[in-house]
Protein backbone atom coordinates (compact mmCIF):
# COMPACT_ATOMS: atom_id res chain seq x y z
CA UNK A 1 0.00 0.00 0.00
CA UNK A 2 1.57 3.38 -0.62
CA UNK A 3 2.34 5.39 2.56
CA UNK A 4 0.11 8.14 1.49
CA UNK A 5 -2.81 8.34 -0.55
CA UNK A 6 -4.17 11.89 -1.95
CA UNK A 7 -6.86 13.34 -4.20
CA UNK A 8 -7.95 16.23 -4.75
CA UNK A 9 -6.83 19.56 -2.34
CA UNK A 10 -9.69 20.33 0.21
CA UNK A 11 -10.62 23.74 0.33
CA UNK A 12 -10.39 23.91 4.17
CA UNK A 13 -7.81 25.45 5.69
CA UNK A 14 -6.10 24.09 8.63
CA UNK A 15 -4.01 26.51 11.13
CA UNK A 16 -0.53 24.52 11.42
CA UNK A 17 -0.35 24.49 15.43
CA UNK A 18 0.37 21.20 17.52
CA UNK A 19 -1.89 20.62 19.95
CA UNK A 20 -1.26 17.14 20.49
CA UNK A 21 1.76 14.65 20.21
CA UNK A 22 2.26 11.27 21.38
CA UNK A 23 6.10 10.04 21.78
CA UNK A 24 6.92 6.60 21.54
CA UNK A 25 4.00 5.41 23.60
CA UNK A 26 3.64 1.67 24.69
CA UNK A 27 1.31 0.20 26.66
CA UNK A 28 1.99 -3.40 28.57
CA UNK A 29 -1.04 -5.15 30.54
CA UNK A 30 0.38 -7.28 33.19
CA UNK A 31 -1.44 -9.82 35.10
CA UNK A 32 -1.57 -13.28 36.67
CA UNK A 33 2.37 -13.31 36.08
CA UNK A 34 2.03 -12.58 32.79
CA UNK A 35 2.18 -9.75 30.31
CA UNK A 36 0.42 -8.54 27.33
CA UNK A 37 1.43 -6.07 25.10
CA UNK A 38 -1.21 -4.06 23.67
CA UNK A 39 0.60 -0.89 22.43
CA UNK A 40 4.01 -0.48 20.83
CA UNK A 41 5.81 2.91 19.88
CA UNK A 42 3.19 4.41 19.18
CA UNK A 43 4.35 7.97 17.70
CA UNK A 44 2.40 10.79 15.70
CA UNK A 45 1.34 14.74 15.84
CA UNK A 46 -2.39 16.22 15.39
CA UNK A 47 -2.62 19.86 14.41
CA UNK A 48 -4.84 22.22 16.20
CA UNK A 49 -8.91 21.89 14.35
CA UNK A 50 -7.66 18.90 12.51
CA UNK A 51 -10.21 15.37 12.43
CA UNK A 52 -8.30 12.39 12.72
CA UNK A 53 -9.41 9.14 12.50
CA UNK A 54 -7.63 6.02 13.99
CA UNK A 55 -8.86 3.31 12.02
CA UNK A 56 -8.36 -0.67 12.64
CA UNK A 57 -9.69 -4.30 13.45
CA UNK A 58 -11.02 -5.13 16.23
CA UNK A 59 -8.04 -5.94 19.22
CA UNK A 60 -5.35 -3.79 17.67
CA UNK A 61 -5.47 -1.26 20.59
CA UNK A 62 -7.58 1.56 19.51
CA UNK A 63 -9.59 2.09 22.48
CA UNK A 64 -6.93 1.40 24.81
CA UNK A 65 -4.82 4.55 22.94
CA UNK A 66 -8.13 6.59 23.43
CA UNK A 67 -7.70 5.98 27.09
CA UNK A 68 -4.41 6.72 27.61
CA UNK A 69 -4.70 9.90 25.22
CA UNK A 70 -7.96 10.83 27.80
CA UNK A 71 -5.78 10.88 30.74
CA UNK A 72 -7.88 7.09 32.40
CA UNK A 73 -4.43 4.98 31.44
CA UNK A 74 -1.23 5.39 31.35
CA UNK A 75 1.28 4.47 29.62
CA UNK A 76 3.92 2.03 30.48
CA UNK A 77 6.37 4.14 28.58
CA UNK A 78 6.46 7.00 26.24
CA UNK A 79 4.68 10.27 26.74
CA UNK A 80 1.84 12.01 25.60
CA UNK A 81 1.65 16.07 25.28
CA UNK A 82 -1.25 18.46 25.08
CA UNK A 83 0.39 22.21 24.35
CA UNK A 84 3.45 20.66 24.94
CA UNK A 85 2.89 19.86 28.86
CA UNK A 86 2.68 16.37 29.98
CA UNK A 87 -0.92 14.52 30.09
CA UNK A 88 -1.56 12.74 33.54
CA UNK A 89 -4.59 12.06 34.12
CA UNK A 90 -8.48 13.52 32.66
CA UNK A 91 -8.54 17.07 32.26
CA UNK A 92 -11.48 19.36 31.21
CA UNK A 93 -9.98 19.97 27.80
CA UNK A 94 -10.10 16.45 26.76
CA UNK A 95 -13.81 15.64 26.46
CA UNK A 96 -14.55 11.85 25.25
CA UNK A 97 -18.26 10.42 23.78
CA UNK A 98 -18.15 6.50 23.91
CA UNK A 99 -20.39 4.28 21.78
CA UNK A 100 -23.10 4.05 25.01
CA UNK A 101 -24.12 7.70 25.36
CA UNK A 102 -23.78 7.52 29.14
CA UNK A 103 -26.40 9.71 29.56
CA UNK A 104 -28.14 10.73 33.30
CA UNK A 105 -31.34 9.00 32.92
CA UNK A 106 -33.23 11.12 35.60
CA UNK A 107 -32.43 14.18 33.69
CA UNK A 108 -33.92 16.00 31.05
CA UNK A 109 -32.19 16.82 27.60
CA UNK A 110 -31.88 20.24 28.55
CA UNK A 111 -30.80 19.43 32.29
CA UNK A 112 -28.17 16.91 30.80
CA UNK A 113 -26.75 19.77 28.60
CA UNK A 114 -26.51 21.99 31.03
CA UNK A 115 -25.05 19.88 33.55
CA UNK A 116 -21.27 20.07 33.05
CA UNK A 117 -22.10 24.04 33.12
CA UNK A 118 -22.09 23.71 36.76
CA UNK A 119 -19.56 25.50 39.10
CA UNK A 120 -17.84 27.60 35.90
CA UNK A 121 -18.89 30.42 37.36
CA UNK A 122 -21.65 31.65 34.71
CA UNK A 123 -24.74 33.68 35.73
CA UNK A 124 -28.06 31.83 34.49
CA UNK A 125 -28.78 34.10 31.55
CA UNK A 126 -25.49 33.20 29.92
CA UNK A 127 -25.57 29.76 31.46
CA UNK A 128 -29.17 29.60 29.58
CA UNK A 129 -28.10 31.45 26.23
CA UNK A 130 -25.46 28.32 25.87
CA UNK A 131 -27.60 25.45 26.32
CA UNK A 132 -30.47 27.04 23.90
CA UNK A 133 -27.17 27.52 21.46
CA UNK A 134 -26.05 23.91 21.90
CA UNK A 135 -29.54 22.92 21.58
CA UNK A 136 -30.19 24.39 18.39
CA UNK A 137 -27.01 22.80 17.28
CA UNK A 138 -27.37 19.60 17.78
CA UNK A 139 -31.69 19.90 16.17
CA UNK A 140 -32.55 19.17 19.55
CA UNK A 141 -34.98 22.10 20.84
CA UNK A 142 -37.79 20.57 20.71
CA UNK A 143 -37.13 17.81 22.74
CA UNK A 144 -35.43 19.54 25.38
CA UNK A 145 -38.07 18.15 28.24
CA UNK A 146 -37.74 14.74 26.99
CA UNK A 147 -36.03 11.91 29.48
CA UNK A 148 -33.22 10.17 27.69
CA UNK A 149 -35.36 6.90 27.99
CA UNK A 150 -37.62 8.79 25.56
CA UNK A 151 -35.67 9.58 22.64
CA UNK A 152 -33.78 7.20 20.36
CA UNK A 153 -30.24 5.91 19.56
CA UNK A 154 -29.44 8.88 17.93
CA UNK A 155 -30.91 11.67 19.94
CA UNK A 156 -29.08 10.66 22.65
CA UNK A 157 -25.77 10.72 20.66
CA UNK A 158 -26.66 14.23 19.92
CA UNK A 159 -27.42 15.53 23.13
CA UNK A 160 -24.16 13.29 24.50
CA UNK A 161 -22.30 15.69 21.67
CA UNK A 162 -23.61 19.16 23.14
CA UNK A 163 -23.01 18.16 26.72
CA UNK A 164 -19.08 17.61 25.70
CA UNK A 165 -18.84 20.66 23.64
CA UNK A 166 -20.65 23.24 25.90
CA UNK A 167 -17.68 22.83 28.08
CA UNK A 168 -15.16 23.87 24.84
CA UNK A 169 -12.80 21.26 25.41
CA UNK A 170 -9.45 21.48 22.86
CA UNK A 171 -9.58 17.97 21.88
CA UNK A 172 -12.71 15.91 21.10
CA UNK A 173 -12.14 12.22 21.58
CA UNK A 174 -14.65 10.08 20.07
CA UNK A 175 -14.38 5.79 20.63
CA UNK A 176 -16.68 4.76 17.67
CA UNK A 177 -19.79 6.75 18.90
CA UNK A 178 -21.92 5.73 16.25
CA UNK A 179 -21.24 2.26 16.30
CA UNK A 180 -24.86 1.35 17.70
CA UNK A 181 -26.69 3.27 15.62
CA UNK A 182 -29.00 2.31 12.51
CA UNK A 183 -27.16 3.07 9.02
CA UNK A 184 -29.65 6.19 8.38
CA UNK A 185 -28.76 7.57 12.00
CA UNK A 186 -25.02 6.20 11.52
CA UNK A 187 -24.71 9.10 8.13
CA UNK A 188 -27.38 12.00 10.15
CA UNK A 189 -24.92 11.83 12.89
CA UNK A 190 -21.23 11.63 10.77
CA UNK A 191 -22.66 14.96 8.61
CA UNK A 192 -24.08 16.52 12.12
CA UNK A 193 -20.45 15.88 13.44
CA UNK A 194 -18.82 17.43 10.52
CA UNK A 195 -21.20 20.50 10.57
CA UNK A 196 -20.22 21.16 14.14
CA UNK A 197 -16.41 20.70 13.68
CA UNK A 198 -16.74 23.49 10.90
CA UNK A 199 -18.46 25.55 12.87
CA UNK A 200 -16.33 24.97 16.34
CA UNK A 201 -13.09 24.11 14.92
CA UNK A 202 -12.51 21.60 17.65
CA UNK A 203 -9.55 18.94 17.25
CA UNK A 204 -11.21 15.84 16.83
CA UNK A 205 -9.37 12.22 17.90
CA UNK A 206 -12.24 9.90 16.27
CA UNK A 207 -11.95 6.00 16.78
CA UNK A 208 -13.73 3.43 14.13
CA UNK A 209 -13.10 0.23 12.07
CA UNK A 210 -15.38 1.54 9.49
CA UNK A 211 -13.30 2.11 6.84
CA UNK A 212 -15.89 4.25 4.96
CA UNK A 213 -16.74 6.26 8.13
CA UNK A 214 -13.05 7.36 8.31
CA UNK A 215 -12.99 8.23 4.47
CA UNK A 216 -15.22 10.59 5.06
CA UNK A 217 -14.43 12.21 8.44
CA UNK A 218 -11.20 12.19 7.93
CA UNK A 219 -8.11 14.78 7.52
CA UNK A 220 -5.65 11.87 8.22
CA UNK A 221 -6.29 8.61 8.93
CA UNK A 222 -3.65 6.51 11.11
CA UNK A 223 -4.28 2.99 9.99
CA UNK A 224 -2.76 0.38 12.89
CA UNK A 225 -2.06 -2.75 13.10
CA UNK A 226 -1.88 -5.88 16.14
CA UNK A 227 -0.42 -8.32 18.04
CA UNK A 228 0.64 -5.23 19.63
CA UNK A 229 -1.01 -2.39 18.24
CA UNK A 230 1.25 -0.59 15.62
CA UNK A 231 0.55 3.01 13.44
CA UNK A 232 1.18 1.05 10.30
CA UNK A 233 0.19 3.81 7.71
CA UNK A 234 -0.53 7.41 7.77
CA UNK A 235 -3.16 8.41 5.48
CA UNK A 236 -3.75 11.76 4.08
CA UNK A 237 -7.04 12.06 3.17
CA UNK A 238 -7.04 15.29 0.32
CA UNK A 239 -10.60 14.28 -1.16
CA UNK A 240 -12.57 17.86 -1.17
CA UNK A 241 -15.46 18.28 0.99
CA UNK A 242 -17.95 17.93 1.40
CA UNK A 243 -17.20 14.16 -0.04
CA UNK A 244 -19.29 11.79 -1.66
CA UNK A 245 -19.73 8.35 -0.85
CA UNK A 246 -20.32 7.68 -4.61
CA UNK A 247 -17.17 9.44 -6.04
CA UNK A 248 -14.46 7.33 -8.08
CA UNK A 249 -12.03 8.56 -5.63
CA UNK A 250 -13.82 7.96 -2.18
CA UNK A 251 -14.64 4.54 -3.49
CA UNK A 252 -11.02 4.14 -4.50
CA UNK A 253 -9.64 4.82 -1.31
CA UNK A 254 -12.00 2.66 0.43
CA UNK A 255 -10.80 0.02 -1.67
CA UNK A 256 -7.47 0.56 -0.72
CA UNK A 257 -7.97 0.44 2.96
CA UNK A 258 -10.21 -2.74 2.90
CA UNK A 259 -7.30 -4.68 1.20
CA UNK A 260 -5.03 -2.85 4.02
CA UNK A 261 -6.91 -3.77 6.57
CA UNK A 262 -6.92 -7.45 5.30
CA UNK A 263 -2.70 -7.63 5.62
CA UNK A 264 -2.84 -5.88 8.88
Amino acid sequence: MRPYLRALTSPREKPKDKTLELDRVVKVFHGNGSFLPVLEDISFRVERGELICILGRSGCGKSTLLKIVAGFLSPSSGKVLLKNKPVEGPGPERCVIFQEDALFPWLTVQENIAFGLRGRGLDRKSKAQEVERFLSLVGMNEFRNYLPGEISGGMKQRVSLARVLILKPEVLLMDEPFASLDAQSREEMQNLLLSLWRELAHTVLFVTHDVNEAVLLADRILLMSKNPGRIREEIEVDLPRPRMRESSQFIDLGRRLYDALRES
